[in-house]
């Protein structure tokens, strides 16, 4: 109901074979930059703030420019970057746009190396500065270095402090720029290391040029600027002389995904963009495991190589829920799944009366798991079914056959969103009033005060729209009862590692959880879990544990459940309201490999998110008990 937003998406292309042969066989040099289209357009949900491109070109000779990059800000970012790449090939005559010999020497962009990126910002900075892939400039081709990443770093300031105490100056202080700085210093340092190896052989000149662009080691210097890095990260990057690699963080939080084949390499987000960009099956296409990079070098040789120890792997549960395209072949079941698995406790809500229970839900990303929870409804009233012949005793007749099979789950289209409106939602209480128009509904879909409305969706993280815009609305049909079913459980804490979630004083649950304490006049636990937190801020980040796990540890998660509904139900509405949320261990079953939960759980798999939890409660209780 109330979007979130995932920090980036990225994709990376690696041609092994010189244009000509693009040309000859596609009809188009262009094949790699039209792929990259297809890689960033395909993953457009993973950012629409910003998008941005880079162009290596091997083989340039001194003096010409080797080295690309396009940026723009806006939801029109993928249109506008490759727009203006175009512009560069406008005048040219039919020949001219053929010869790709032609293109590898005089045309920007006309290159083997790409790289792409789509940007949503978590940290609240934006301005084209931020947008990726940043750029460090060196004389030295193999220097030169283009980064971007699906990431989110925790501990910001410990590494800023640890490069500056170095003498390194980044430019703002921000993740981007400080890892830009790290793997831009290192990779300096191996450029070094075999340019005194190559003097000490007798070689001299150009020499001992192509002989570090042919030696150098991407993998060293990563093993020597990721260790730092907490959070969760797919980090990709290109040297001017032709090195490419992409690493993953060691919990394999944040995904990734390669294929590679005699022609290109190529990596994105998400599984299904590659399939559908290059037409191959998904066991042609390998993810990037825990800790691994994938390092190609200026020939195109590939190699996977363990940058770090793998952690216990904690990959990120809410891009099976939300974020990644529902097409992949097991996200698809896994959201299924999600909604099969609520069937009993639905069947609680409307005290089995399923004869008068219209199903649907909020669209459009809670579509595929609507369709779990209608054939774990069907496989229930199958059952039913069976029971009411047996219990017959005797042969039936057609019209008690009939009567029985007849009964079907009643799903309906109730809800629809009005995606026109949003553009000219203002600010204050416009806002709030437009809002409630955000969706609308079909009328006459259930019978008035008979039907109970059972609406399912993904997530509910601050209820707001909920509160402003669905309940009252569902409301006009005058069901009986109004079931708001979340295939995701409770979302509990902040995420850290790339997803705009809200402060925690914004989430429901939170905000539940702190009314149910005034309540019951258990008031003072909040001050006591202020104490906790303050008392684990002072030692090492990796001894503390989260200690605002304490503030919903005398509930239940249906009396939170409760309580939420009486922070959202707005006082005109007349049909009964209940929410009933997965559990994370129905979670777990239906995305066994995907078991970083900490947003529901507060146990993150990092020592930086359980630091920041920590502090995320002091600034909240300061902020609000102490004045």
């Amino acid at each position: 109901m109330e979007p979130l937003k995932h920090e980036c998406g990225v994709a990376m292309i690696r041609l092994l074979k010189p244009l000509e042969y693009y040309q000859e066989k596609y009809g188009t040099w262009m094949y790699g930059l039209n792929k990259l289209y297809l890689l960033m357009e395909k993953q457009h949900n993973r950012g629409q703030e910003a998008a941005g491109l880079a162009c290596v070109k091997l083989q340039a000779d001194p003096g010409e420019e080797y080295m690309f990059r396009e940026r723009a800000l806006g939801a029109g970012a993928i249109t506008e970057i490759f727009s203006n790449v175009h512009q560069n090939f406008r005048d040219l005559t039919p020949e001219k746009l053929a010869d790709a010999t032609y293109a590898k020497t005089c045309l920007p962009f006309a290159g083997e190396l790409y790289m792409g990126h789509l940007r949503y910002s978590t940290t609240g900075k934006s301005g084209i500065s931020y947008v990726h892939p940043f750029l460090r400039r060196n004389n030295w081709r193999a220097k030169n270095l283009a980064l971007c990443g699906n990431f989110n770093l925790t501990n910001v300031d410990e590494i800023f402090a640890s490069i500056t105490a170095i003498g390194q100056h980044p430019r703002k202080y921000a993740d981007t720029y400080i890892m830009l700085e790290q793997v831009g210093h290192r990779l300096d340092r191996e450029v070094e290391r075999l340019f005194l190896q190559c003097k000490e052989e007798g070689l001299e000149g150009m020499d001992i040029t192509h002989a570090i662009e042919d030696r150098i080691d991407l993998a060293n210097v990563l093993r020597t600027s990721s260790p730092q890095w907490d959070g969760g990260y797919v980090i990709c990057g290109m040297t001017g002389s032709g090195e490419t690699f992409a690493v993953r963080d060691p919990w394999g939080i944040r995904p990734g995904f390669w294929y590679m084949d005699d022609e290109i390499m190529v990596l994105a987000s998400e599984r299904p963009v590659i399939q559908t960009a290059l037409n191959v099956p998904s066991d042609a296409i390998h993810e990037l495991l825990p800790g691994q990079a994938i390092l190609l070098n200026k020939k195109g040789e590939m190699r996977l190589t363990q940058i770090n120890e793998p952690k216990v792997r904690k990959s990120c549960s809410f891009e099976r829920i939300y974020f990644s395209r529902g097409s992949d072949i097991d996200i698809y079941r896994e959201r299924k799944m999600l909604g099969k698995l609520l069937v009993d406790p639905i069947l609680k809500a409307v005290n089995h009366d399923v004869v008068h229970t219209v199903f649907s839900f909020i669209p459009n990303t809670a579509e595929v798991a609507f369709y779990g929870m209608l054939e774990g409804f069907d496989n229930y009233l199958n059952k039913l079914k069976i029971k009411r012949i047996e219990a017959l005793g005797h042969k039936p007749s057609h019209n008690e056959l009939q009567a029985i099979l007849s009964q079907r789950i009643r799903s309906e289209k109730v809800a629809i969103k009005d995606i026109k409106l949003r553009t000219f939602i203002a600010e204050g209480n416009t806002r709030n009033d437009l809002a409630t128009h955000v969706y609308d509904i079909t009328y006459g879909s259930l019978v008035p005060y008979e039907d109970n409305l059972v609406i399912i969706d993904d997530s509910i993280v601050r209820g707001t729209t909920l509160k402003q815009s669905i309940i009252s609305i569902l409301d006009r049909l005058h069901p009986k009862k109004i079931v708001i079913v979340s295939s995701s459980p409770q979302v509990r804490y902040p995420d850290y590692y790339g997803i705009d979630m809200a402060s925690l004083e914004q989430f429901i649950a939170f905000r539940a959880a702190i009314a149910l304490l005034f309540e019951r006049g258990m008031e003072s636990r909040i001050r006591v879990v202020y104490e906790q937190c303050q008392q684990q801020l002072t030692l090492p980040k990796e001894q503390m544990v989260n200690a605002v796990k304490g503030i919903y540890e005398p509930f239940t998660d249906e009396e939170v459940s409760a309580k939420m509904v009486d922070l959202l139900k707005p006082k005109n509405v007349e049909a009964q309201v209940e929410i009933v949320y997965q559990t994370i261990e129905g979670l777990h079953e239906a995305c066994p490999d995907h078991e970083g939960d900490w947003y529901f759980s507060g146990d993150y798999p990092t020592p930086g998110g359980v630091k920041l939890v920590n502090q995320a409660f002091v600034r909240f209780y300061e902020a609000n008990f102490t004045k």
